[in-house]
């Protein structure tokens, strides 16, 4: 149950009447068994007094207009059945693993925290230690990341976060970190919150796989220092039903580099969201998402809703998404670039398409530019298409079977969006994975 003592009261009057769905947040509240004391004691109070003010989303949000909310704000998730099969991804590649299930950390699973040039330890930990570095970070960039957008989900992960890495990256580090989720409870659910944090010319590549819960809700803060390199690799587990969240916030300072990009096939019902300010004259950010979904498999419903703010000079962002959609899949993206003043030289782009497998499959997309400065590259385009039939038929014409040449075709759709992988060989694994998805499903 909710902390009454940190709530204090869950159903807070506007001009004497209770706001719209109060009901919800309350049930909502009720239902957590939040953590008390520790470092982060204080951001989980703030994020308690603004939960209150900001409530749950309704259909009416305009940033919930394409996705139903209701799956994230009952009081309870929905048990969903999962498979115990654990994916392969990365598992040829030297890596610390760092497991987590059921948004627990399993020391036992997990290799040991410790690094060169690199400091781990787990929030749960943390917070039962007391002080600690993550405090000036967690809860902050979230905080900062509700402007001019309100995105209560993860006010609410700051709030009951559980559990979650702590990661601080003095040097280069050699090998991935990779944060590994595990399933045991077909209704667990989930809230992880990460705080990564680079110092100056530091270098992380951060992985994540598995399956999460039957509902998760999984926030990232990044704060990326002085010519700082993070890439950031995600895949969401295939072949599950699960109802999920996600949410990275990352500030990336001068010179520095930040890239992510997540891989999404199948689910039930999936929403990630980025939130990335650009605040160092010369850094650069990249996000990309290559998604597929095959409704005959279960509902298939991806929400992908990216703001990227220019503060600086010379600053360049990238935002990639491909979608892959059949059987009724369904696809969102909302993009924005948010340019500010003075933030001269920028360059920034934006690019969402959707490849319709069929005519019951549907791509929605909702590309925004807002720019106050005058010296400037900014451009976006998004498109919905099903395969080119000139290349395909170019291909059979060649000898190339129909289910082979759907999936070349489909894999050089999404090659702009694997490109934004730097590391060949996570790279490989990635494309292994797709081609097996791909050609388990060509002939469907």
């Amino acid at each position: 149950m909710a902390d009454t003592a940190v709530l204090a009261s869950t159903a807070p009057a506007v001009g004497g009447k209770s706001r719209p769905g109060d009901a919800a947040l309350v049930a909502r509240l009720d239902a957590l068994d939040l953590p008390r004391g520790g470092f982060s004691a204080a951001a989980r109070a703030d994020a308690a007094a603004r939960i209150e003010a900001m409530g749950l989303p309704g259909a009416r949000d305009e940033y919930w207009r394409y996705t139903d909310p209701t799956p994230f704000n009952a009081a309870v998730p929905e048990a969903l059945a999962y498979t115990a099969r654990e994916s392969s991804l990365f598992g040829e590649i030297d890596r610390l693993k760092l497991v987590f299930v059921d948004g627990r950390f399993d020391a036992a699973a997990s290799d040991e925290l410790a690094g060169e040039g690199i400091e781990i330890q787990t929030l749960a930990a943390a917070d039962a230690a007391g002080d600690h570095w993550a405090a000036d970070l967690y809860g902050k960039l979230e905080a900062a990341g509700q402007k001019p957008v309100k995105r209560p989900f993860a006010v609410l992960n700051t709030l009951a976060a559980t559990d979650g890495a702590l990661i601080r990256v003095t040097g280069k580090v050699s090998r991935p970190v990779h944060i590994l989720y595990r399933r045991d409870a077909q209704d667990a659910d989930v809230t992880v919150h990460h705080v990564v944090r680079l110092e100056e010319g530091a270098e992380l590549t951060l992985l994540e796989t598995g399956g999460i819960g039957a509902r998760s809700n999984v926030a990232m803060e990044v704060e990326v220092g002085r010519e700082a390199r993070f890439h950031h690799i995600a895949s969401k587990r295939a072949d599950d039903a699960k109802v999920g969240i996600g949410h990275v916030f990352a500030r990336v300072g001068e010179g520095a580099l930040f890239k992510s990009f997540t891989l999404a096939v199948n689910g039930s019902m999936m929403r990630n969201e980025g939130v990335i300010e650009i605040a160092g004259n010369d850094a650069v950010a990249h996000i990309a998402a290559a998604v597929l979904g095959d409704g005959s498999e279960g509902r298939f419903h991806h929400d992908d809703t990216v703001f990227i703010t220019h503060a600086a000079e010379r600053c360049e962002s990238r935002q990639v998404y491909k979608k892959v959609l059949k059987n009724g899949a369904h696809g969102i993206f909302q993009g924005k670039i948010l340019v500010k003043p003075g933030a001269q030289k920028t360059d920034g782009y934006q690019i969402s398409q959707g490849l319709l497998l069929d005519e019951g499959s549907q791509f929605l997309a909702k590309p925004e530019l807002e720019i106050y400065a005058d010296d400037v590259k900014c451009s976006h385009g998004s498109t919905t298409g099903a395969l080119d039939e000139t290349a395909m038929f170019y291909l059979r014409s060649r000898g190339v079977p129909k289910e082979q040449a759907v999936v070349l075709l489909v894999l050089s759709f999404l090659a702009d969006a694997l490109e934004e992988i730097e590391d060949d060989r996570l790279r490989g694994d990635i494309l292994g994975r797709l081609d097996e998805w791909l050609t388990s499903r060509a002939a469907a």
